[in-house]
């Protein structure tokens, strides 16, 4: 990026679920660890450039110990001989946490917005570094700074939260990770940059000579990912995303326009980590003939040994084919997961009787490993705190202790809440309907095939609840997904989700819809709940699904000669 073309501010996001758990395991071993070392690591290589070139660094790399980043990078500086003024942002760390089960809380941070970031540019600094903020405050905290914005700028700020949403998981923008990839040469994609404007709009593009494409489809995906609902809520602004505007702006360039941005909840999330126990795992191949009744036998067999073990997960994934010509494609895969407050109870003599089975059970016994030890697994879940209740402070390159208040006036959490539910159920009532190949007031013939042949999808986490947001690319495409995917048919169509509840939201500018399904990961990805533990690949699913489809909406079918 830095050497790629112009730019004014280099952002880096470095803070998933997952990572605040790892960094916290760190921290327990080496008090003064805690932060992201790879991000040092690659400022060896690109703090002189940016010096150089007068790019700012804003990253929330700092994790648990955003001082302990800074001071690093000043060492790193100096080692370098490089004149560059340092700051940080603290206050999210809100531990110790809790009582009662609570308290074992291993990580509990506030979720902070870009105001400590402003107030470090604003202060000089070179390279700012934060603890936990949300992923887009890397993008609006320098907004915020160049146009000199103020805290109830909403609709500003809104504009910048959704540039820096797009922005936070790189590559993701450029091709990465999309539904219609192989309609692009995809290999090595770009990373996406925003121009942000005065009034908040922006241009997302890439930089000249660079792989991967940016077009309104891959900014939709990334639009949709892992959020909730028609408002985007934040610490610095509410975001609308059912305002969100996209444009083509020519090639690789996209226009975002027309956010809507109110004010934010009096609340702010706190991601809270611990460690949930042990786990283990084995997986028995079974292959050829008799699947379904070599599988039942290692579960009759192991039955004795799981008795007492808190949870036990058996899955048989059906990867076999019949008259297969490799053996590993005439295999089925049989796991079995374990979980326990006790290691010892999941441990190495639990896995070992798996194994000691191989001389007594079906025939062609074999797993993929060998037993192993209990590895201790983690646990994210999501709380509100009081917003005035969080301290964040702005620590100035002079170390200059600057307390970042509240972003601007505050609406209260249950009237947004109540919003966002209101606004959803206007749409479901408004445009909700069930019928066959109804599309608009005519109907037609359908035909049987995968809904990605009209819709993307893609997917993601929010601690134990996964989102998927599905588009289509023209208005005929967004009528009849409308009118068809509702929540029924959702459930109909991905069978794992019933049982778990289910909320639709309807984008009608970004011709998408989005659902949320609540508690479907568990206790989120450091838990591995799930075959998919971050729900990355069920929205791959729901397009691989059949459902009956108008024959005007589909591709023509290939040409097949003479």
């Amino acid at each position: 990026m830095l050497a790629g073309g112009p730019l004014d501010v280099l952002t880096g996001d470095y803070l998933a679920e997952l990572t605040m758990l790892i960094l916290g395991r760190d921290r327990l071993k080496d008090p003064s660890a805690g932060y992201a070392r790879t991000f040092l690591r690659q400022l060896e290589d690109g703090l002189g450039l940016a010096h150089e070139k007068g790019v700012r660094i804003v990253a929330n790399a700092g994790g648990l110990n955003p001082a302990g980043l800074a001071g690093a990078i000043r060492e790193l500086a100096a080692k370098a001989g490089l004149p560059v003024s340092v700051a940080h942002v603290e206050g999210d760390d809100l531990m110790p946490y809790g009582d009662g089960a609570a308290a074992g809380a291993l990580t509990a941070n506030a979720y902070l917005g870009g105001a400590g970031i402003t107030a470090c540019l604003r202060a000089g600094a070179d390279v700012v570094v934060t603890g936990r903020v949300t992923d887009a405050a890397l993008v609006s905290g320098p907004a915020a700074w160049w146009f000199d914005w103020a805290p109830d700028d909403w609709d500003r700020l809104a504009g910048a939260v959704v540039a820096g949403h797009v922005l936070e998981c790189g590559a993701q923008a450029t091709g990465g990770n999309y539904a219609f990839f192989t309609a692009h040469d995809v290999r090595r994609p770009g990373f996406p940059l925003a121009e942000v404007a005065e009034d908040g709009s922006s241009v997302i593009t890439k930089h000249p000579g660079t792989g991967g494409v940016v077009t309104v489809g891959t900014v939709t995906a990334q639009l949709l990912y892992e959020t909730q609902g028609a408002r985007y809520l934040g610490p610095d602004v509410t975001a609308r995303l059912d305002t969100v505007r996209l444009a083509d702006a020519g090639p690789d360039r996209v226009a975002v326009s027309g956010v809507v941005g109110e004010p934010p909840p009096d609340t702010l999330k706190a991601g809270v980590t611990r460690i949930g126990g042990w786990r283990n795992e084995v997986v028995f191949v079974l292959t050829g003939l008799d699947i379904e009744a070599k599988a039942a036998l290692v579960r009759a067999q192991m039955a004795d040994a799981l008795v007492g073990v808190a949870a036990a997960d058996w899955t048989l994934a059906r990867t076999d084919h019949a008259d297969a010509g490799t053996e590993e494609t005439a295999s089925a895969l049989l796991r079995l997961v374990v979980r326990d407050p006790s290691a010892d109870r999941v441990g190495r003599a639990l896995t070992g009787q798996a194994v000691e089975l191989a001389l007594a059970s079906y025939p062609g016994f074999h797993v993929t490993a060998p037993p192993g030890p209990a590895q201790p697994y983690g646990v994210f879940e999501s709380a509100s705190v009081p917003a005035d209740a969080v301290s964040a402070v702005a620590v100035l390159p002079d170390g200059t202790r600057t307390p970042v208040p509240p972003g601007g006036p505050t609406a209260p959490t249950r009237n947004r809440a109540a919003g966002a539910g209101g606004l959803a159920h206007q749409h479901e009532r408004a445009g909700v309907g069930e019928g066959g190949g109804a599309i608009g007031g005519r109907t037609g013939p359908t035909r049987r095939a995968p809904l990605g042949l009209v819709a993307g999808a893609r997917s993601g986490d929010k601690g134990g609840d996964a989102n998927v947001g599905v588009w289509a690319e023209s208005d005929a495409a967004w009528d009849w997904l409308h009118a068809t995917l509702t929540v029924e048919r959702f459930r109909e169509l991905l069978p794992e989700t019933r049982g778990f509840p289910v909320a639709r939201h309807a984008l009608a500018n970004l011709r998408a819809l989005n659902f949320t399904v609540t508690g479907i990961l568990g206790a989120g990805v450091a838990s591995a709940h799930r075959f998919d533990p971050q729900a990355k690949a069920l929205g791959e699913w729901l397009r691989a699904r059949h459902l009956d489809i108008p024959v005007h909406l589909l591709p023509a079918p290939e040409e097949t000669g003479p």
